[in-house]
């Protein structure tokens, strides 16, 4: 890594300057996922409540819980659903497919049932990988009503005919869907979004990594000076991240931009998939710390099709939210499968995926914003002594940074922004703004995020019961 590449974190994250400088953080992010990987969670239920209260050991966490049934944009918060226990069970009593044993055996959401099958009727119910026969898959049913199993491919070929008793000791009742947010405040109302999901059983990288890092940046962020404010979020996918939205749209134009983290620990390489808007801060920050950290990062576009970015990005929000990830999903063999274990949990990655969060918030408080006070024509500058008094010569950097931060300071254009495009150092285009501001020719802004679509589609929140 050259040395520019390793000066970044200073104002905020004095003490990690380095990649290496995050391996400590790397040894607490793995005890977390190896505290919270065991636990069955789903899209509710109390599975995401115990894996919360772990989080909550690290972190202060706002609790939130809405009712089944809310109205929540165009869907409604489903029953509650919580498990004991599973299995399917051979004609001597002999367990052969054990929720205790993996909970990725039970098809998530299951409603329950006690009943004696058939091999025949039984197959209707089971899912397997045939092209990866010795890996259990991750399958769900939260929308459908349905009940089933998920094992190898392997040991379902091994199935001999019979009868067998099924059994899935579960509930699913009216009950909540639970988030929880921790808010790091800084000198600015404007924030920043990190959002991550948990609603994922027993998958170490999709998603305990997310979970973990995004849980230590929070920390992290908890004990610096931030001149914005962070908000975590932390919510089951989808159906978490669109109640999130509805019961939050006054506080969106404060938004400045966010992350979607998640898959953050498996050996692939950064990967930082774009906003829909393409081109905002954090898409132009991001993009750049991802790949000065690795050079074989991979730069996606967005689409609508991936993690909670989607429900950001949808176009009556359309807000500047990108996603980082290592390997995306479906983009690594072990994804939602049995696989995805603690074994393919790498400290290296789990430091170089820390050290990019720690660079982008890092450049991102620091990407100061102004706005040009005397931006027709360029302003006299000899005259309030920023130019020199002879002419004729190469202006020097910190006369070149001048003319840049007139030119650019439109508003939405940053101090990062403006050094990248330029090729002139940050420090000296930050003390270039410094002076101007001194001179009254510039001024710092903190813009609202424009919503596409600000006024709800549905009845205020205040009217669902």
């Amino acid at each position: 890594m050259s040395d520019a590449n390793m000066d970044a974190t200073g104002r905020l994250f004095p003490n990690y300057k380095h990649v290496d400088d995050c391996a400590l953080l790397a040894r607490r992010a793995f005890e977390l996922i190896r505290d919270i990987y065991p636990i069955c969670r789903s899209i509710t239920g109390d599975g995401v409540r115990e894996t919360l209260a772990r989080v909550a050991h690290l972190i202060p966490l706002d609790i939130s819980e809405v009712p089944s049934g809310t109205p929540v944009l165009d869907w409604e918060i489903p029953r509650e659903w919580n498990i004991r226990d599973a299995y399917v069970a051979d004609s001597t009593g002999r367990r052969i497919i054990d929720f205790r044993v993996h909970n990725l055996h039970v098809l998530n959401y299951s409603t329950p049932i006690r009943v004696k099958l058939p091999l025949a009727e039984l197959r209707a119910h089971l899912y397997t990988l045939p092209h990866q026969p010795d890996r259990i898959p991750y399958r769900t049913s939260y929308w459908r009503e349905h009940w089933g199993f998920c094992l190898t491919h392997r040991q379902l070929e091994t199935l001999p005919d019979g009868e067998y008793e099924v059994v899935i000791d579960a509930e699913l009742k009216p009950g909540r869907l639970t988030y929880a947010e921790r808010l790091v405040r800084g000198e600015s109302s404007e924030e920043f979004l990190i959002s991550t999901h948990v609603c994922h059983p027993s998958l170490a990288n999709d998603n305990c990594s997310g979970i973990a890092l995004a849980a230590l940046l929070a920390e992290q962020l908890g004990r610096g000076k931030p001149r914005l404010s962070y908000r975590f979020l932390f919510a089951p996918g989808t159906i978490g991240s669109i109640a999130w939205l509805a019961r939050n749209r006054d506080r969106l134009r404060r938004l400045r931009g966010g992350l979607v983290v998640g898959l953050l620990g498996d050996p692939g390489p950064l990967t930082f998939k774009r906003s829909r808007r393409g081109n905002s801060e954090v898409d132009r920050i991001a993009a750049q710390v991802v790949r000065e950290l690795d050079p074989a990062a991979r730069l996606l576009d967005f689409s609508p099709y991936g993690y909670d970015e989607r429900q950001f990005c949808s176009p009556g929000f359309d807000l500047p939210v990108g996603r980082l990830t290592r390997s995306a999903n479906d983009m690594y063999p072990e994804y939602h499968t049995s696989a995805d274990n603690l074994e393919l949990i790498r400290a290296d990655a789990l430091a170089q995926s820390m050290f990019a969060l720690l660079r982008i918030v890092e450049r991102v408080d620091t990407n100061r914003r102004y706005r040009n006070l005397s931006p027709f024509g360029e302003p006299r500058l000899g005259k309030r002594g920023l130019f020199r008094a002879t002419g004729g010569a190469d202006p020097g950097e910190f006369e070149h940074a001048l003319l840049w931060i007139l030119n650019q300071s439109d508003g939405g254009r940053g101090i990062h922004d403006i050094a990248a495009g330029s090729g002139l150092p940050r420090a000296v285009v930050q003390q270039a703004a410094n002076a101007l501001v001194a001179a009254g020719l510039l001024e710092e802004v903190f813009l609202e995020t424009p919503l596409a679509n600000p006024e709800p589609s549905g009845p205020p929140e205040t009217e669902v019961e």
